[in-house]
């Protein structure tokens, strides 16, 4: 075992800078963290680090590599993560004055499961998230490390994936932090399906430009 412990911080390391780079994880995040109950918060957390076990385990099974070799498999994975973003976007775009406050007394308005399909479908559905897991298991670990190792690297990555983005909603769900976005909540919600929108708009870009292959380790998001 200690033959793995350099590729495995490689692992950890590429892997730490990919999860901490803006894109939209993040951003969902960010919106669920600051408008909703931190439990909301966490489960969309947890749902974006189970998403990592999906490509994870169609990295390990190959399947990944086929997606990414194949010019219409990718560009239908590209338009679907585009649409959804999209979709997420414009009930962004549509929140009213007032309406992205955490109402405590009268609860959630977001059910416990539709936080965490928000998170799940946000990371399984992002095309540079299947580029970036397929580049790690083809590029930085070594074909020849057994599965065994591989899919510890990918279960720590699920893991390492969740915590982060549970300490993300930890923080941004205190009390002098909410207060402090409280006063502009609307023009955030806005600026998020924005954000989102853009992200979208660059998905769809690189599908008619043809971009989005190659055999560097692209970001995570």
């Amino acid at each position: 075992m200690h033959n793995y412990w350099p590729e495995f911080l490689t692992v950890a390391i590429v892997h730490f800078l990919a999860v901490a780079s803006p894109g939209p994880d993040f951003a969902v995040m960010l919106r669920q963290a600051l408008c909703q109950s931190r439990r909301n918060a966490l489960l969309t957390a947890f749902g974006i680090g189970t998403g990592i076990l999906i490509h994870v385990g169609y990295s390990l099974l190959g399947i990944g590599l086929i997606i990414q070799q194949s010019l219409v498999l990718f560009t239908v994975l590209k338009v679907i993560g585009a649409l959804y973003l999209t979709w997420i976007a414009i009930q962004c775009l549509r929140s009213k004055a007032g309406g992205v406050h955490v109402d405590t007394t009268n609860g959630d308005k977001q059910s416990g499961f539709a936080a965490y399909r928000l998170g799940f479908l946000t990371n399984t559905l992002n095309p540079k998230a299947t580029l970036f897991f397929v580049s790690l298991f083809s590029v930085i670990i070594n074909p020849g490390t057994p599965v065994v190792i591989q899919t510890a690297y990918g279960i720590y990555m699920a893991v390492a994936t969740g915590l982060w983005f549970m300490a993300v909603a930890v923080f941004f769900t205190l009390p002098q932090i909410r207060k402090g976005f409280n006063r502009f909540g609307y023009w955030l919600d806005r600026l998020m399906g924005g954000v989102l929108l853009l992200l979208a708009g660059q998905l769809l870009f690189s599908t008619v430009s043809g971009d989005g292959s190659g055999p560097s380790v692209p970001s995570q998001d």
